[in-house]
């Protein structure tokens, strides 16, 4: 069977964003029945000039590209449900559908052609050492939409051209196709091949993985098993929404109960490799965003901060302090792109938790 076609609005809505002016800017297409879609340009909404969609064009996406399962927790209980299209005219989509008070509403994330480069991404360049780590944990975190899936993608695929491993990811959905290379590359999907993350790492443990992707730590199960992994001698790599290092720290912490809370900083403070908090922050010269990263590397001083609840604070005054060794706050990355006019002052603020950090003229001090 061929590829089923995209009721034609919403065909018309993915391929005006594609090909578009603003194509290599737009990253979300929002529809709901009888309202015209929306897409989201450099992190900003604006409507679309096209008319209102059916209710029943919806519908007929979601059955065409949804799997069986996912459809039906669209009409049950949830209410919500995930998929991805891997279409030959329209590119790579993740799906989001649910149901709302005009009926079911989609919300779609246009993704890159193709698995993307690492060296493309604009990242700082001790993101790359990462792939040459044993094992350990390494955790990308920020809000959605701040790059998170596509640096981890980039980080695989690094791997996958550099070493004879076996990579086995979990994702939900999978959103980049990786063929092997020198690794062997096993992509399994929440809902198509595992019903969660959670039940999936048992599996996955006993499959001879040297790399393990992680889409996202969700519950103290799958946070326990992760940390587990990277210290039995797997490369772990999973995602997190939170905002910075030490609160990154915080949450993992924060998960487990009473008691179990000392032994998380013990095994955090053994198997964790680096943080990487992201955020894309508008281009000052027009369309397209930037990747500003805040990154903190497990360095002996860190270490021992993790073991402690008093000294945890003091996280971020080593971040600070150890430019040298690659570590930087995100208002230091901010700034330097002030001072390179990659970004407007503005814009670095708006993103920031500390703008007082941020410099007008870019001197981080």
């Amino acid at each position: 069977m061929g590829e089923p076609s995209v009721p034609s609005i919403i065909e018309d809505a993915m391929r005006l964003c594609r090909d578009g002016a603003s194509s290599s800017s737009t990253s979300d297409i929002h529809v709901e029945g009888n309202e015209p879609p929306w897409c989201r340009v450099d992190g900003m909404m604006h409507a679309m000039d096209l008319p209102p969609i059916e209710p029943d064009a919806i519908r007929a996406f979601c059955e065409a590209y949804l799997g069986k399962r996912e459809y039906e927790r669209l009409n049950g209980s949830s209410g919500a449900a995930d998929g991805a299209i891997q279409h030959p005219a329209l590119g790579s989509v993740r799906i989001h559908a649910f149901r709302g008070d005009n009926g079911i509403a989609l919300s779609l994330r246009l993704l890159n052609g193709g698995i993307p480069l690492l060296a493309d991404l604009g990242l700082p360049p001790v993101v790359a050492s990462f792939a040459d780590f044993p094992h350990g944990l390494v955790l990308f975190t920020g809000p959605t939409g701040s790059g998170k899936s596509t640096a981890l993608a980039g980080l695989i695929n690094e791997i996958n051209l550099k070493y004879p491993r076996h990579i086995v990811t979990v994702e939900d959905p999978i959103e980049y196709r990786h063929r092997s290379h020198r690794s062997l590359v096993r992509q399994r999907e929440i809902g198509r091949d595992v019903c969660s993350y959670a039940r999936s790492l048992h599996g996955v443990l006993r499959a001879d993985p040297d790399v393990i992707l992680i889409g996202e730590l969700r519950d103290p199960e799958v946070m326990s098993a992760c940390l587990q992994a990277g210290e039995t001698g797997h490369l772990v790599f999973s995602t997190l929404h939170t905002s910075e290092a030490a609160e990154t720290v915080q949450r993992i912490v924060g998960v487990f109960e009473g008691g179990r809370q000392e032994q998380a900083r013990m095994q955090l403070a053994q198997s964790l490799q680096a943080i990487v908090s992201m955020r894309l922050i508008p281009n000052a010269h027009g369309y397209g965003r930037r990747a500003a990263c805040e990154i903190l590397l497990n360095s002996p001083a860190v270490r021992s901060q993790l073991m402690s609840a008093e000294r945890c604070v003091q996280i971020r005054n080593t971040i600070e302090t150890s430019r040298k060794d690659g570590m930087q706050t995100l208002e230091m990355d901010l700034s330097r792109m002030v001072a390179e006019r990659l970004i407007t002052y503005e814009a670095a603020v708006a993103a920031s938790d500390y703008p007082d950090q941020i410099c007008a003229t870019g001197a981080f001090n």
